[in-house]
């Protein structure tokens, strides 16, 4: 049985500083930022720490739709209604590079767990997928009818899925470039969709006011939730794998125990509709934004006691994992039956433990410093390029005007 709550989900902070509503919402790896993107055009960096001053990203032409930091966390995305995705280095210079190939409005971003690859969706009913590093447009999954609102890799990377307003979700394989399934249960637009942490479920919210999950092996329907009164809008899963959180055009977000298939809590915030929600990478902190202009940063209190004992144990191999169900398949509207065991709930943790946390941290800020130095490198070949391409036209000038002096 899940241990015992030791306090309800409390409102740490909040971050006022947008000019528009709040679109997204994404935390850095380790906790210390918080990016939200917004219709005011702009992405703002708050730092975690108080008093710090929060970083202002001016450089889209339009609104904001989507915001995701870097696996590493040292390089922020962001897509628009001006139909480019930019890639930020997220200090206080805020420089950027701009990709180009969307002919319509970029509804999401997502970077891939490896950090060398990202996906973005968009209204001109296109999935693509994007080289970090390379700079370059790799290909397209074109199979949606309508605006694509939503795209995310798998944790593993091999997968995609995408959420439209077409009313489906499509699973494709990324190698083979193929839609693999498509689920239609939805009533209306689907607005969000993303990866159980075990990668073997999804979760996707729509207009109809429902939260739909589903198992990506078999494609059956393991669980549905109508419990907001108007469209839901953003999901987000703890790292455990044992809790969604739901923001919703109700002005609420909700918070579901998945092992139980029940509603915890519900929150109010959020003054007119909330539009996004994001867990941080361990968990242990969520964020939300509105319509109302407001960042709000919670504590999750819940899973102090459970998911700290989950994160101890050692990570089951993926065999055992794989050949079992992440999630009972129960009905949200009866009473929760006894819960599963503390040995199964544990096999849901894909968090790696085993590695020392001094090694990881080396790792990780290795991998952030060549993610910065590869960009930095980036935003200096192309300055170069546009040197050269100056300085060829002064010369052509120059050879122009000896030519017309030459007797």
């Amino acid at each position: 049985m899940t241990a015992p709550c030791p306090e309800d989900p409390s409102l740490e902070r909040h971050f006022k500083g947008h000019r528009d509503a709040v679109t997204s919402v994404d935390f850095s790896l380790n906790t210390k930022q918080l990016a939200s993107g917004s219709m005011d055009s702009c992405l703002m960096v708050w730092h975690m720490k108080p008093q710090s001053r929060a970083y202002r990203f001016a450089g889209h032409k339009d609104a904001v739709t989507c915001v995701n930091f870097s696996p590493s966390g040292h390089l922020l995305a962001s897509g628009s209604r001006d139909k480019t995705v930019r890639i930020w280095v997220p200090n206080v210079k805020g420089e950027s590079t701009v990709f180009r190939a969307h002919t319509a409005t970029v509804r999401s971003v997502h970077f891939c767990s490896d950090g060398q690859s990202f996906v973005t969706a968009s209204d001109d009913k296109t999935v693509k997928v994007w080289s970090t590093h390379r700079q370059k447009f790799l290909f397209s999954l074109s199979q949606h009818i309508n605006w694509v609102r939503c795209a995310k890799f798998s944790p593993d990377g091999r997968l995609i899925i995408s959420a439209s307003d077409d009313k489906t979700v499509k699973l494709w394989d990324k190698t083979s470039r193929e839609c693999i399934h498509s689920y239609s249960e939805h009533g209306g637009f689907v607005t969000y969709v993303d990866f159980h942490p075990s990668g073997t479920c999804i979760a996707a919210a729509g207009m109809d006011n429902t939260v739909k999950v589903w198992d990506v092996r078999t494609h059956r329907l393991l669980q549905h939730y109508q419990l907001h009164s108007a469209a839901v809008n953003a999901l987000s899963f703890h790292p455990s794998g044992n809790y969604l959180v739901t923001a919703s055009s109700d002005s609420t977000l909700k918070i579901l125990d998945l092992m139980e298939g029940r509603l915890l809590y519900t929150l109010h915030g959020h003054q007119g509709p909330a539009t996004t929600v994001a867990f941080s990478r361990m968990g242990e902190y969520f964020a939300s934004g509105g319509s109302d202009e407001q960042v709000m940063v919670w504590k999750s209190n819940f899973d102090v006691v459970d998911y700290g004992e989950v994160l101890r144990v050692q990570r089951p191999p993926a065999a055992r994992v794989s050949s079992s169900g992440t999630l009972p398949e129960v009905d949200p509207l009866v009473p929760p039956g006894r819960g599963r065991s503390q040995e199964s709930m544990q096999s849901q943790s894909q968090e790696p433990v085993s590695m020392p946390q001094s090694l990881t941290s080396t790792l990780e800020h290795i991998v952030g410093q060549l993610d910065v130095l590869t960009q930095t490198v980036s935003i200096l070949e192309q300055r170069l390029t546009l040197t050269e391409d100056k300085l060829k036209q002064c010369l052509e000038n120059q050879q122009l005007i000896m030519q017309r002096t030459t007797p």
